[in-house]
């Protein structure tokens, strides 16, 4: 069996990562925070040298491989439906934004005002993620179908919180541009499902064991 192509893998596991920290912060009100910093990095990381420092090295993908692999292990136990949703939902959406040159433009714009406030905040600072959050709200959700994220009602109508999931979902349509970009397509998923399991498996094996 051919390897799959292992950036592929780790922009994939970028879009999985972002649906799972959705759903942590719609459900739990709370997430893993490396994978929020590796996510929210992400974003403003437009130059990278390689895939894996575009989420601040592999350890920023740690969650995302992990729900990689679950989703596409043989083992029905670790399956789960919603962020199968989210993913498609995020790989849907990215595809659309793809063909408006204006939304994209856009996008770009206000991605290069979010890196000139890094000296301002911290990376995971309350008004920066709410910066990161009005990107998703002005550019991203008025030109795409929207993505209906369930959860617990009384958290989803707190605004830290609405923050945090569309600063993730930002995140996912980033790592799905990646994704694109990198010649990936949804047929693969597919049709390789084996292949880029076994990638992230690979992956995260390369993670140390004392981060779990």
């Amino acid at each position: 069996m051919t390897e799959y192509n292992r950036d592929q893998c780790l922009a994939l596991a970028g879009v999985c990562q972002a649906a799972a920290l959705t759903q942590a912060f719609a459900r739990k009100g709370d997430a893993d925070e490396a994978a929020l910093t590796g996510s929210m990095k992400s974003i403003i990381e437009t130059d990278p040298s390689d895939t894996e420092s575009v989420f601040g090295g592999i350890r920023g993908l740690h969650l995302g491989l992990k729900v990689l692999e679950n989703q596409l292990s043989d083992r029905q136990a670790g399956k789960d439906a919603e962020l199968t949703k989210y993913v498609a939902s995020l790989l849907s959406l990215e595809r659309k934004l793809s063909r408006q040159s204006k939304v994209m433009q856009a996008l770009g714009q206000r991605i290069e005002q979010l890196k000139r406030q890094q000296t301002l905040y911290e990376l995971l600072d309350e008004t920066y993620l709410a910066n990161f959050a009005s990107v998703y709200s002005d550019v991203i959700s008025p030109a795409g179908p929207k993505i209906q994220v369930g959860g617990s009602q009384p958290l989803l109508k707190k605004p830290n919180i609405q923050n945090r999931i569309r600063a993730s979902l930002l995140a996912g349509i980033r790592a799905a541009v990646l994704w694109r970009q990198l010649g990936g397509k949804r047929r693969q998923i597919l049709f390789h499902r084996r292949k880029i399991h076994a990638c992230a498996a690979q992956a995260l094996n390369q993670i140390p064991r004392s981060i779990d």
